[in-house]
């Protein structure tokens, strides 16, 4: 495959890691990536401990194009992400004078301390918005601070979208048959050996009786895309393939 540009995901939170809340914000960001023409390539699954957290910032942050976090931004003593990702690019926290006036004009007379803590910000960071979504997204260099809560995760991807508009989106293509991956895979390793530039994906389905395996096709070229796709179902039986995307 070419090489488009990485990212990695750094998700916070002892609720996902005791199970008492269900990630949710993964998949979402991973498709919203790869219509940008970005991979996203790394996971991390932290507690809510501030060492912890820069360490990983610190180091997914080099070894990627990208890096976003997904948690701890609220004001509660968990939420510890603003100070680490300070912390991890050996910056002070400081108030957003701009996002505190927000915060003032939001929660007029019931304001307390603890709403202003949601004005905290890495010194010198940027505060990504747009003409739609207005309340700021916190990006210090390449990483992007976003919310836990998957409904306000959701509503932030746009900044990221009009931010990093511009690069090619991934093509992704389809086939279904009803024939299992061990008979399925001298023909895979065929195609895969000849369209190295496409990433060959298979995946059984159980308990579907429309299909037994799913197989994709992805690139940023989309003629090579359907080359590789096609050279596969030029292969599949008679009878097969159940359906073609």
């Amino acid at each position: 495959m070419d090489h488009p540009p990485s990212a990695a995901a750094l998700v916070i939170g002892d609720e996902i890691l005791s199970g008492k809340v269900e990630e949710a914000n993964l998949a979402v960001l991973a498709r919203t990536l790869r219509g940008l023409g970005v991979e996203l390539r790394r996971v991390v699954v932290v507690k809510d401990n501030a060492e912890t957290i820069a360490r990983e910032v610190r180091d997914l942050s080099r070894t990627h194009d990208w890096l976003f976090t997904s948690g701890g931004v609220g004001p509660t003593h968990d939420d510890v992400t603003v100070e680490a990702v300070a912390q991890a690019f050996g910056v002070r926290v400081v108030s957003s004078p701009e996002m505190e006036a927000m915060l003032r004009a939001h929660y007029r007379e019931r304001c307390t301390e603890g709403h202003l803590r949601m004005a905290l910000i890495p010194e010198g960071a940027a505060l990504e918005v747009t003409d739609e979504i207005t309340w700021p997204t916190i990006r210090f260099e390449n990483t992007w601070l976003l919310p836990g809560i998957p409904e306000v995760f959701r509503m932030k991807l746009p900044v990221v979208v009009a931010r990093l508009r511009g690069g090619r989106a991934f093509v992704s293509r389809a086939v279904y048959v009803k024939m299992d991956e061990g008979v399925l895979k001298p023909l895979l390793d065929g195609v895969v050996a000849a369209h190295p530039e496409v990433a060959v994906g298979s995946y059984p389905k159980w308990f579907d009786a429309s299909y037994k395996t799913k197989l994709t096709f992805d690139g940023l070229d989309e003629a090579r895309v359907l080359a590789a796709r096609d050279a596969f179902v030029a292969l599949l039986p008679a009878g097969e393939p159940q359906k073609v995307e």
